[in-house]
């Protein structure tokens, strides 16, 4: 079991003698609930060793992102353009869609150096580069696997198979949240499906407590948050009460956390009845911030700018977790048209993001993580039977990811590849080594939260990570 969890929820408030049950019930009571059927499972709990970050926004780029258009520049593959690729730098390599013998595909766009740190940034992000020196750059990132569905499940979970707990939900369950009236881990999305599907904020074996919350762009942030006509709130109370007391005999019987689990979700469910709408209205944002995420005044449209803000007014409510998904990022034809596109969607709201987050003194322990799930070759994809020219295929080898805040190290840029952007050639750095530095930076020691299930103990970073010292501020 967990080292961090002892002894269960329940037995800790039956012997501990301080009376916490009933400070927790005066507490819940004052927030306009009755009482309280199950102890919360958010309950903010000590890590093992002092965090850096208390919170993470993830910038999920789903489809992958082209690092040799975005953060890698290879000079080298202008020089080569439409020409086969050496055989030795692709031995043994295995794709999704192209022959290994694929022509060369110059860089499409320029790059230029920013900053004091001389970060290389192409011409696509403008806003991002002028903060170069707040970022970490980590160009030697690699994964295990090569295909969308599986590398988005692998990054987001530990594991490319579905049913392992994802981040936020180790999170929630190890170190608990300080928001009372919204869930611990929470997911928004923007610019089409995503691959991984729901596998990538399940909480797996762990209490379905602790799965990822989607919240949509419009309308209700939650189906059915608001009551229907003629339902008051006295009348939804009572009802709560009355299935909570019949849910509580059975837990007192049977012992099931997905009682538990039940019994807490009508609770948060009835306090993000007020909480919530109120997250979702931007009113009182100024429009010097509107205008910093690039937002007209009173966006209502679901766009990944506005998810950028609305995760920014989530962790400043406590949340523990804000994955924030933009798909639309898989370039097999096309590829400078595509990022063109994209990059236009996020530079701004990504910028604006961690500017935000640092002048309002949010930055230091919020930290802030972009990246894929892979990157894109350097070969060019074309094929006349798929429709596809110009573009790139899938490319786990190597690619590109940023960090900001959180107790990273700005102004650096780690890793580097070789002049095809092919191999990592210095500091290799794995899937598992960015969940294991993540989960440090919080707290968390990655070999120590685990979780006994089917008979033995796992964990987000399997039996692999290395934390990347490097990033550390």
């Amino acid at each position: 079991m967990h080292p961090l969890h002892e002894q269960t929820r329940r037995q800790f408030f039956e012997t501990c003698g301080v009376g916490l049950g009933k400070i927790a019930l005066a507490s819940l009571m004052a927030q306009g609930g009755s009482r309280v059927f199950a102890q919360t499972p958010f309950a903010p709990k000590p890590g093992h060793v002092a965090p850096k970050a208390k919170r993470v926004i993830y910038l999920f780029m789903a489809g992958a992102p082209s690092q040799i258009e975005l953060f890698d520049h290879k000079p080298k593959l202008a020089e080569l353009d439409g020409k086969p690729i050496p055989p030795s730098v692709i031995a043994g390599q295995r794709y999704a869609f192209i022959q290994p013998d694929a022509a060369v595909l110059a860089p499409q766009f320029p790059f230029k150096k920013h900053g004091q740190c001389g970060a290389e940034i192409s011409d696509r992000l403008p806003h991002l580069a002028k903060l170069a020196d707040e970022l970490t750059i980590v160009k030697s990132v690699h994964t295990d696997q090569f295909n969308h569905s599986p590398a988005q499940i692998f990054f987001n979970t530990g594991s490319p198979i579905p049913g392992r707990p994802s981040m936020g939900s180790w999170l929630s369950y190890g170190i608990g949240s300080t928001a009372d009236d919204l869930p611990s881990f929470v997911v928004l999305q923007s610019g089409g499906a995503l691959s991984g599907g729901a596998a990538m904020w399940s909480s797996g074996f762990l209490p379905t407590s602790h799965t990822g919350v989607p919240f949509r762009g419009t309308g209700d942030p939650i189906l059915h948050v608001a009551n229907p006509k003629g339902y008051d709130r006295r009348a939804q109370r009572d009802s709560l009460d009355l299935i909570g007391n019949l849910n509580q005999q059975r837990q007192d019987v049977l012992a099931d956390p997905e009682i538990e689990t039940r019994m807490n979700a009508y609770e948060m469910a009835w306090r993000m009845q007020s909480a919530a709408p109120d997250l979702m209205d931007f009113s009182s944002e100024s429009k010097q911030t509107m205008d910093l995420y690039g937002l007209e005044e009173g966006a209502s449209k679901a766009s990944f700018g506005r998810n950028c803000l609305l995760a920014r007014r989530m962790i400043e409510r406590g949340v523990r977790f804000v994955q924030v998904y933009d798909g639309g990022w898989d370039h097999h034809s096309q590829v400078a048209n595509g990022i063109k596109d994209k990059a236009r969607d996020i530079d701004q709201p990504c910028a604006a993001l961690v500017q935000d987050l640092k002048q309002r003194g949010l930055l230091e322990d919020t930290l802030v993580v972009w990246g894929g799930e892979f990157g894109r070759t350097p070969m060019v994809e074309a094929s006349a039977a798929l429709g596809r020219s110009a573009g790139r295929d899938h490319h786990p080898q190597a690619f590109t990811m940023w960090f900001a805040g959180g107790g990273t190290k700005p102004g650096i840029t780690i890793g580097a590849t070789d002049e095809l952007g092919f191999h990592v050639t210095d500091r290799p750095v794995h899937v598992h080594d960015i969940q294991a530095t993540m989960l440090h930076l919080l707290g968390i020691e990655h070999e120590r939260l685990t979780f006994r299930f089917q008979g033995r103990d796992f964990r987000l970073t399997d039996v692999h990570g290395h934390v990347v010292k490097e990033m550390l501020a």
